[in-house]
């Protein structure tokens, strides 16, 4: 089962949901009727409480399953009633709005873009020691998957779980998964590509010497104009 403050690795996460739309395409028949069926599954996922989901021993296995009887109560002849009933569209994570910077000194610039290059080789080298060492006691790290992709519901806070929840996030594994330095906001961010499409863009504030925030947005709807024009 999935450590709840750690989260899972992004290739992971990704793989999954690749997974629950190609079942639901042998079912449907449509991979647009298919993306909806997933997106269906995560809403009922996120509408679990916590205590519901922590019971999930394997929750690709009670996505599949859900997936699955979500697509043959589609496939099946309506009934006497209402043709569709109503879904309730439950939000997994509050929008993450981040405001366009102010105008940084040259100075505040230049440490800005160090401290996230050395975030970067951290995150790369799987060296949670210096990751440590760049995170304020009290940073705090907020994930916006739009309810499409199971990643970590609430903020994470404190350096030592977001250190964690980051490096698992970015498990390398498979090594088609990389991490580079990008102009995000206005200013330099992180960028993770999975078999080059963009998967994740992270937003850092930085404080002196140390990152105070970081937004990762892994919400694929959020992610797609990273990706136009790309195969």
């Amino acid at each position: 089962m999935d450590r709840v403050d750690d989260g899972s690795p992004l290739a992971d996460l990704l793989d999954e949901r690749r997974h629950l739309v190609i079942l639901a395409q042998r079912i449907l028949g449509s991979l647009r009727d298919a993306e909806g069926a997933v997106d269906e599954c995560y809403r009922r996922w996120y509408a679990l409480s916590d205590r519901e989901r922590e019971r999930i021993a394997v929750p690709r296995s009670w996505l599949a399953d859900s997936v699955g009887g979500i697509c043959l109560a589609r496939l099946a002849p309506p009934g006497p009633g209402p043709d569709a009933v109503a879904e309730d569209v439950v939000p997994a994570v509050p929008d993450v709005v981040v405001a366009r910077p102010h105008v940084m000194e040259p100075t505040a610039l230049r440490r800005h873009d160090a401290v996230v290059h050395a975030v970067r080789r951290a995150c790369v080298t799987a060296d949670e020691e210096t990751l440590l060492s760049l995170l304020a006691p009290d940073a705090s790290a907020f994930f916006d998957g739009g309810g499409k992709i199971r990643t970590l519901v609430e903020p994470v806070h404190g350096r030592d779980r977001v250190a964690r929840s980051l490096l698992r996030l970015l498990d390398r594994r498979p090594l088609t998964t990389t991490l580079a330095a990008h102009s995000v906001n206005g200013r330099a961010g992180l960028v993770v590509r999975h078999d080059r499409r963009v998967v994740a863009v992270m937003s850092l504030e930085v404080a002196g010497a140390e990152v105070v925030r970081m937004w990762v947005v892994v919400n694929p709807d959020k992610l797609r104009h990273w990706n136009t024009g790309r195969p």
